[in-house]
């Protein structure tokens, strides 16, 4: 047995070492199953009881009297909106279900909590397999739909609903709780998450029913509406709707609670005394079970007489345990081995326990539930198409997700006429040879001249366009400059023989080039073309004819641009080869077959990007030297052809990466780019007219189906039936098989049908072979005008065709498999009548567009695609199954459509999928960690919900780290997960999910963080105590946090499509139709980034009224939930995850050279000045009388805990009491304490002054901080440009611990001189403090040089100038480079304006604005105009002993404010006791609330 080691702990503690380590021996030997032989005895003679009882004494009479009950911290957070039903949420955490089998699950009722659940899981699991049931109950645990239902109850609100209904429908607006007509009105718009009823008619009138599962009205409703889904008169759309939400809210989980050790530097906490706690009951048995080897559960279930004396003991040995000495350094140096060893010396059903113990800290980066259902569901699909186990995880590593990398069309073609050619040329000769010379080392951005054509510049152009001169400049420059690029020039002109150079300018010009290149050379053509092009005017036949009698006199032009010309050379050959590689519109430029983006071909561009990618592909040819592959004597332009990113013609719709698919498994899970497949699975072959394209038996890795309507086939068909099988070779290709779906336009009859009969009767009754010929001829237009005219269906037979079995299956009166084609292709691929599309291993290309050509190249590009990603890699693993042919070929295509289907991740390293004896699949999980830093965060509690969730084969790798030098991590750290819903002894729901802090040290001062997901925005919504400076010293049992759930985040990013930049200052608001303007935000220049908040729902998007819309209209957007050339922009929040959505906006033509952040910009609407009244006085909706703009000083502060918050009022009070001028705060409502927010409003009702709560989320593209302070710190500088309205034209900035003592309006209209801000340097005149003057010397005194270094506690801005140069967008670059370094920006919020002083100017403020008795000696304070409480590094005097001392006025500024606090507090007192209600959660607001 592995010995148990002690660290040594209190004196108490080790009295008592023998006996714990031999009672924990004791305990670790007894059988817990045995029970029925007690009494046990430790020794001979000695029985258990007295044993234990000796202990007791023992240790209670070793105690220091007098000592604290145990201290905890616990945090709850809670959603703003009602809690919503379970049942409701498994409705759509199933998706995985029909909505016929949710509503198998509608009947759920019981008397309890815990009865009604597990009756809901009762009924799911009829319907889900064992993983989809754990995926269930870990999403109701989560509440991961809550978000979900309660959109569509925001979406109900704003119907709104008819009054005396729980349950309605809305038929295309008319609302009504009975359904006796379904009006053909315009349909209303549908949402993406929408769950329309299967069968329904999409061309029929939509009929929304909002109401609640279970529920009598929602039957009745649902009863009504079905019949007519069936008969095809409806479409039937279900909504969540309760009629009556629970006043309860949501609990949340997902999230980390971080209990930070505070450094006690400066003393910065309150010493008022907190009253009117709030409480939070914890259960007998949630603090941890063992301490110092005693298993206290264990003991007090066998002895429950020494329930008490049990207590006592474990809060002694948790006090001595829980002591926090300082280490010493060589202590600290092998902490990780030590952690580890720890954890490996544990048993292993206990260690990740003691891991999850050891490191708690991590913050929230990905959502689990996702990416474990998207495992799951492809596990089970491949389980279910009967792959046995030990294949499975050979499967899964295959990756076959579409790539990122750019497409390149092949340029090894003779339409391109190549100017000059690197290997052969003479200019060339002196320029080394060998590819070797790539990796002989050079000055970075050379461009090394090797004699080998790796670069290589394509110009398709039409000459006779305006721009095609620039191009040609630009070709010319590279040419001229030995640049080591090969250019080659494709001209597309006009292909009619009818035509010749002495009409048309293009054909000229070509006849011209060839004339040339043939009699001297291609670069002597290339110099004529470009002599020829006009600057800035139209190319004609006369400068062509100009050039050719200038350079050739002797030649008559006609005969080299008439219509007998000889020089008409690759003159077709260019158009076909622009076509046929479908480039998109000229002109178009190719790096070595790359095309290049639109907006890259401005002349200045073309240069720049092509020279990087000059310098880009570099390095890729550099590696292909080195690994061998690309060798001197190999041509190095097959080298690149032959890469898998060159495809032989580029389509959007076969290239993109966003892609749909068919769910071929026999799975009932759908993501959401999966169509469901479910009851067409037995039918999907005998609805298809298959042919295999190769006589030979052997599997194939390709199905490619045609949609069309076979009536009308023109030649769509007909070029997948005779080409895509077909390779440029013009050989027989046997990786695919075709079949063929017809979606006729109208309802199938003897009259219309005729050839899609005639398709299938060949397709039943012949060969493969004959059957191909015979669809080829039935494809013609001929074929079915003769058909209609009674042309007999046996004269379009060909040779080898048995006619009469033919003719007998053609002539069947059964139209049964036409309408199963239909019904395919309306209710699984969601096609209207007579669309086309294609389907190619279960991904749907369409539907296609009327006149859209989908020709034999697109099917060779789609099957070269399919076999480079994904067929032939799946086909050769299928065929060691050794399963028949047949059904290999099936396998091969379901397999490609699940696993293409995934969302793309990371390339899997290892992925084992066991099976167990039961046929349970479970998860193989390796973790790589050092327990005892950041990174470790995240992995303990989350394993241990992953064991307990799914079968999971756990490995866990200590990773550590030798030689620390410092405590790696000081912060204790819970995450809140459960793997299912928790209920109490009664049955009813336990409080919410919460984080536990038991048996905390009581010595240090903590500070408490929520780690929440990037959209979250949290705030403390009830507390007494003050999280910012929790000292559990002087807490009686319990710090109890709860937080609420506020905002999601909608996040964006906004471009001008005409600049390409960033409109910086464009404002957009976020509503609805009955209240357009909620919230409001402004777009950065960096990224073009913004940011809005909302609650789950459908919300519209717009520009706001004002400039923003007078100058802009929206162009086009991405990732919303309407169409891209929709004008009203809806985005639907319905999860918890990040939203992020793409905006491209444009000027309008008669406002093209106006810019929004002019000089001369005014934001004349009344919205802006709405805003400004929203939480004026008493934080009301009363709207005051509005102020003119010049008649308001804005100041903006920020605080956080109780002290500073403290401070914040009286710095308010001093403004108020020294300002004439109407005043109004801004406060970052981000870390404000709930009592700050409840006693504001009666402040500004108090002194009338208007004030309001900001908020903005840290973006995610931008360096986090880790610490609260820096995070503070961050938010003073980092967005002040976002941060207010464009109506606000300054603000002051005043740090919550300074003292005004003049009329802020003097510093409100202080002359910058231009610059953005203006900040007050340093004082330097108490000579004292020199050595603590930092920026004398080192870096900042050679950076400032010979300027001041400025204080960040007093600032004025110039928002207007501060936009108009962007210098928050320059902040915030500087800012995104220096904090990568840990050790730089050490006072951020002061530090960066500094650094940036050369960039950013700042106006330096006259010293009498801020005195600081740290820097400023005591003769300069009579003229202080604020005074600042800094910190004094010498004395570290703490800050409410300095205030008292340094302040005469400062505690009658506090008794003020204390004495405001008492009557506000004495009404709310009164209220409550009128009421009579006895409300446990009063909110006092009082002088000891601070």
């Amino acid at each position: 047995m592995t010995p148990v080691q002690f660290d040594s702990c209190a004196s108490v503690s080790n009295i008592l070492f023998p006996i714990i380590f031999l009672f924990k021996w004791f305990l670790i030997s007894f059988d817990t199953t045995s029970q029925a032989t007690s009494p046990f005895t430790v020794f001979p003679g000695i029985h258990l009881r007295m044993w234990l009882q000796g202990v007791l004494v023992l240790s209670l009479l070793s105690a220091v009297s007098g000592g604290a009950d145990s201290k905890a911290v616990t945090t709850t957070l809670t959603t703003k909106w009602a809690d919503t039903p379970l049942l409701l949420e498994a409705s759509r955490c199933t998706t995985i279900t029909t909505s016929a089998q949710c509503l198998q699950m509608t009947s759920v009722c019981a008397d309890t909590d815990q009865a009604y659940y597990d009756l809901l899981v009762k009924k799911a699991s009829a319907l889900l397999s064992s993983v989809q049931m754990n995926m269930l109950k870990f999403a109701l645990s989560l509440r991961a739909y809550s978000a979900t239902v309660h959109s569509f109850q925001q979406i109900a609100s704003n119907e709104p609903p008819p009054s005396g209904c729980s349950a309605f429908f809305s038929v295309h607006g008319e609302k009504t709780c009975n359904a006796e007509s379904l009006a053909a009105l315009p349909k209303p718009y549908l949402f993406k998450g929408d769950h329309t009823y299967p069968g329904s008619n999409p061309d029929a009138p939509v009929v929304i029913l909002y109401g609640e599962f279970g529920k009598p009205d929602f039957q009745r409703l649902h009863q009504i509406i079905t019949p007519k889904v069936y008969e095809g008169q409806a479409t039937y759309v279900l909504r969540h709707y309760v009629a009556n939400p629970s006043e309860k809210k949501v609990y949340l989980s997902g999230y980390g609670v971080e209990l930070a050790i505070k450094s006690q530097e400066y003393k910065a906490k309150d010493d008022t005394q907190v009253q009117g706690v709030n409480t939070t009951v914890i259960g007998e048995n949630d603090p941890v079970d063992e301490v110092q080897g005693f298993l206290f559960g264990k003991l007090k279930t066998l002895y429950p007489e020494l329930k008490e004396q049990l207590k006592e003991l474990r809060k002694h040995l948790v006090e001595s345990t829980n002591e926090m000495a300082p280490l010493k350094v060589w202590q600290m140096q092998d902490l990780s081995f030590q952690t580890a060893a720890r954890i490996l010396a544990a048993p292993a059903v206990d260690a990740l326990n003691v891991m999850k113990d050891l490191s708690q800290n991590f913050p929230t980066k990905a959502s689990v539930f996702e990416v474990l259902r998207s495992e799951a569901r492809v596990m089970e699909g491949l389980r279910s198409l009967l792959i046995e186990s030990p294949y499975i995880h050979d499967i899964l590593k295959l990756n076959v997700q579409p790539s990122d990398s750019d497409y390149a069309v092949d340029i090894r073609n003779s339409a391109i006429n190549w100017i000059n050619n690197l290997e052969t040329d003479h200019r060339y000769s002196s320029w080394p040879y060998n590819v070797q010379e790539l990796l002989r080392p050079t000055f970075p951005g050379v461009i090394r001249q090797i004699r080998k054509n790796f670069h290589n510049l394509v110009i398709i152009l039409d000459p006779t366009q305006e721009n095609a001169s620039e191009l040609l400049s630009v070709a010319e420059m590279f040419y001229a400059n030995n640049i080591p690029l090969r250019i080659g020039l494709v001209f597309v002109v006009s292909h009619d023989d009818d035509i010749d150079g002495m009409q048309d300018t293009g054909v000229a010009l070509v006849r011209a080039y060839n004339y040339i290149r043939d009699e001297v050379d291609s670069q002597s053509a290339f110099e004529a073309v470009i002599s020829v092009m006009p600057i800035g005017g139209q190319l004609s036949v006369g400068d062509v004819v100009k050039v050719l009698e200038k350079r050739f006199p002797y030649v008559e032009v006609s005969s080299v641009l008439g219509a007998d010309s000889s020089y008409d050379g690759n003159r077709k050959e260019g158009r076909a080869y622009y076509e046929q590689t479908g480039v998109g519109p000229l002109p178009v430029v190719m790096y070595n077959g790359i095309p290049y983006q639109r907006e890259q071909l401005d002349s200045d561009e073309l240069e720049t990007v092509t020279m990087q990618k000059i310098l880009e592909t570099t390095s890729f040819y550099q590696r292909a030297v080195y690994l061998g592959e690309l060798a001197t004597d190999h041509d190095v332009v097959d080298f690149i052809m032959n890469q898998p990113n060159v495809v032989p013609r580029i389509n959007p719709r076969v290239l993109s990466t966003s892609r749909t698919y068919l769910d071929l498994s026999d799975t009932s899970d759908v993501s959401k780019n999966v169509l469901p497949l479910r009851s067409f699975l037995s039918v999907i072959m005998t609805i298809t007219y298959e042919i295999r394209v190769d006589s030979r038996s052997t599997s194939s890795s390709i199905f490619l189906f045609a949609i069309n309507r076979f009536s009308k086939m023109n030649s769509f068909t007909i070029k997948l039936m005779t080409n895509s099988s077909i390779t440029k070779q013009q050989k027989t290709s046997n990786n695919a098989r075709l079949g063929m779906i017809n979606n006729p336009s109208a309802a199938p009859s003897a009259e219309t049908s005729r050839v899609a009969r005639a398709i299938w009767a060949a397709m039943q009754t012949q060969t493969a072979n004959n059957a191909k010929n015979f669809i080829t001829k039935m494809s013609k237009e001929e074929a079915a005008v003769a058909l209609e005219k009674g042309v007999d269906i046996g004269e379009f037979a060909v040779g080898g065709m048995d006619v009469s079995l033919f003719k007998s299956a053609y002539e069947s009166p059964k139209f049964d498999f036409l309408l199963s084609h239909a019904a395919y292709c309306r209710d699984v691929l969601k096609l209207k009548k007579g669309q086309r599309a294609v389907i190619s291993n279960g991904r749907i290309i369409g539907p296609l567009e009327e006149q859209e050509v989908f020709n034999q190249d697109d099917f060779l590009l789609l099957e070269s695609i399919i076999l480079k990603t994904s067929g032939e890699r799946i086909k050769s693993k299928v065929q060691q199954f050794g399963i028949e042919e047949d059904r290999s070929s099936d396998l091969v295509m379901k397999v490609d459509a699940l696993l293409s289907s995934q969302p793309k991740g990371e390339a899997r390293l290892r992925c084992y999928v066991h099976s167990r004896n039961e046929g349970d699949m479970y998860f193989d999980v390796v973790a790589v960690v050092d327990p005892v830093t950041r990174d470790a965060q995240k992995l303990a509690p989350l394993l241990l919900v992953l064991k307990q969730l799914i079968n999971v084969n756990l490995r866990v790798f200590m990773n550590c780290q030798s030689k620390l030098s410092e405590i790696p991590l000081k912060s204790f750290y819970r995450y809140v997960l459960e793997p299912e819903v928790v209920f109490q002894a009664d049955g009813s729901f336990s409080p919410g999910p919460m984080a536990k802090f038991l048996d905390m040290p009581q010595s240090p001062l903590f500070t408490l963080n929520l780690n929440t997901p990037e959209s979250w925005m949290v705030e403390s919504v009830h507390t007494r105590y003050d999280l910012d400076n929790i000292y559990l010293e002087e807490v009686e049992n319990i710090v109890a946090a709860e937080y609420e759930l506020e905002h999601l985040l909608l996040e964006g990013h906004c471009f001008d499509v005409s600049s390409g930049q960033p409109p910086r200052g464009l404002q957009f608001t976020l509503g609805t139709a009955s209240e357009p303007v909620i919230v409001d935000t402004i777009v950065m220049a960096n990224l073009g980034y913004f940011q809005l908040k909302a609650n789950p729902g459908a919300w519209i998007l717009k520009m706001r009224k004002g400039r923003s819309d007078e100058i802009y209209k929206i162009y086009s957007h991405d990732g919303t939930d309407s169409p891209a050339d929709s004008d009203d922009i809806i985005v639907v929040l319905n999860n918890f995850k990040s939203r992020i959505i793409k905006v491209k906006v444009q000027k309008k033509p008669e406002k093209f050279n106006e810019e929004l952040l002019s000089d001369g910009t005014e934001e004349n609407d009344t919205g802006f000045w709405k805003s400004l009244t929203r939480g004026f006085t008493g934080g009301g909706n009363i709207e005051e009388p509005k102020q003119p703009k010049d008649d308001v000083i804005n100041i903006f502060s920020v605080a956080s805990g109780h002290l500073y918050e403290r401070f914040l009022r009286i710095m308010m009070l001093s403004v108020l009491k020294n300002t004439k001028t109407p005043v109004k705060f801004w406060f970052l409502k981000n870390y404000l304490s709930p009592t700050f927010k409840e006693f504001i409003p009666h402040m500004a009702k108090e002194y009338g002054f208007q004030y309001e709560l900001v908020q903005y989320k840290w973006p995610r593209w931008l360096h986090q901080q880790t610490e609260k302070q820096r995070i503070i710190w961050g938010y003073k500088i980092l967005f002040l440009d976002v941060l207010f309205p464009l109506a606000v034209d300054k603000i002051l900035f005043v740090d919550a611990d300074q003292i005004v003592r003049t009329d802020l309006k003097e510093l409100r209209d202080f002359d910058l001189e231009g610059a953005p801000y203006g900040y007050t340097p340093f004082c330097e005149s108490r000579r004292e403090m020199d050595g603590y003057r930092f920026w004398k010397s080192g870096y900042w005194a050679s950076h400032l040089a010979g300027r001041k270094y400025h204080i960040s506690a007093l600032y004025v801005v110039d928002l207007k100038k501060f936009r108009k140069i962007a210098a928050g967008d320059r902040l915030r670059g500087q800012y995104q480079g220096l904090s990568q370094d840990p050790n730089s920006l050490s006072n951020l919020d002061q530090d960066l304006p500094n650094n940036m002083i050369h960039q950013v100017p700042i106006k330096s403020l006259p010293q009498e604005w801020l005195w600081c008795e740290t820097w400023c000696d005591d003769f300069s304070k009579k003229s202080a105009k604020t005074i600042d409480l800094c910190n004094n590094p010498m004395t570290k005097e703490p800050k409410l002993q300095a205030a008292v001392r340094i302040v005469s006025e400062w505690t009658d500024y506090d008794q003020e404010i204390k004495r405001l606090q008492t009557r506000v507090q004495e009404g709310a007192n009164h209220r409550t006791k009128q009421q009579g209600t006895g409300n446990e959660h009063a909110q006092p607001v009082s002088a000891d609330t601070a």
